[in-house]
């Protein structure tokens, strides 16, 4: 079994700890909020960091009304640009703590006046040391350069800032998040053999829409980096707005598609790609009761064995994303196997990448 596998099974109990033993301190940091209140969030980061921070960026605006902006490190890096980050709260994303550009941002905000917070999973970190405020990622040390767990860990800190900055996230539903994501986990046999069908895939599509929109570009990453298959990550609007033209029969194209809001633009998509019999490849749970009456699918969904959405005043699949990513991090280490690839050692990468 690769490292990279064996994490990915680390998930349940690495998110358990991180929700359990951040929780307090999320909880403080909404009481400094509610005194502090922010008038713009910055998010900065880099791959599969960033990846999380375009899912924060949807999970804090649609939660708390704060408009979220994603940094472009180049700006100060590069640019020596000075802005105006008085009352906003900026956030620094970053599995090692470490990389070189994302630490600089943070250094400026925090020099323009901004309010710090640092999200890593190593609490002797440069940026850990740097921000004022932190949550830490409980994934315990990832071994492999394909990051998994780290990423989920993130997600799961974007939960408790969301709470942090006011969002109406209750403890004991995002205690769940865990035994979602174990039941994920029993796609593992199933998603081994569905990947021997792509042993010679070159190239692909990955795409997500709203909350799950993240989720796409973190899939494509991955078998990016551990597979060497050139993947293209799009929203379905994005996608039909051109990007569609590209694909053809037997074309992989690899869907997130949770109930609510995001379930009818999906179908329509799925319909288009029906209509060119491009090789299309969804990914829902239980509770998508409309999943299961789509005709012509070449293959049947990749359904998670558990009802993930939920009714109430937040967004129904609200609680998606962590459970969704783990068959896409499954198909991309067993793609990896049946390529004869090592996925914890992806040629010319290393753990951690300092850019400027």
């Amino acid at each position: 079994m690769s490292t990279m596998r064996d994490e990915i099974c680390q998930q349940p109990e690495a998110i358990e700890r991180t929700l359990k033993q951040e929780w307090r301190r999320a909880a403080r940091l909404r009481q400094y909020f509610e005194r502090n209140p922010p008038r713009l969030i910055v998010l900065a980061a880099r791959g599969t960091s960033d990846n999380a921070a375009q899912f924060g960026r949807y999970l804090l605006e649609i939660l708390t009304g704060i408009p979220v902006s994603l940094a472009a490190p180049s700006i100060f890096t590069l640019y020596n640009a000075h802005l105006n980050l008085a009352d906003a709260a900026v956030v620094a994303i970053s599995q090692s703590g470490e990389s070189t550009d994302t630490n600089l941002v943070l250094e400026r905000a925090k020099a323009a006046g901004a309010i710090t917070i640092g999200i890593t999973n190593e609490a002797g970190s440069s940026l850990a040391k740097l921000a004022e405020h932190t949550l830490l990622v409980r994934a315990g040390k990832e071994k492999s350069v394909a990051a998994t767990k780290t990423y989920t860990g993130q997600l799961a800190c974007f939960y408790l800032l969301a709470h942090a900055l006011g969002a109406p996230l209750r403890e004991e539903d995002l205690q769940r998040i865990p035994e979602w994501t174990a039941a994920a986990l029993q796609l593992e046999d199933e998603i081994r053999s569905r990947a021997e069908r792509y042993c010679f895939m070159q190239h692909a599509v990955c795409v997500g829409r709203g909350l799950n929109y993240a989720n796409s570009f973190e899939f494509a990453l991955k078998l990016m980096e551990t597979c060497y298959v050139v993947a293209e990550r799009f929203s379905s609007a994005d996608l039909l707005h051109g990007p569609i033209a590209m694909l053809e029969q037997s074309f992989p194209a690899f869907l997130f598609c949770p109930p609510g809001v995001t379930w009818k633009p999906m179908c329509e998509l799925i319909t288009k790609l029906q209509a060119i019999r491009a090789e299309t490849v969804i990914i829902t749970d239980k509770s998508n009761k409309n999943s299961g009456a789509i005709n012509g699918l070449q293959q049947e969904p990749l359904t998670i064995p558990a009802a993930l959405a939920k009714k109430g005043p937040l967004p129904e699949e609200v609680y998606t994303p962590i459970p969704y990513v783990i068959p896409a991090q499954l198909f991309a280490a067993s793609l990896a196997e049946v390529k004869n690839l090592d996925p914890d050692r992806p040629r010319t990468l290393n753990k951690v990448t300092q850019t400027l």
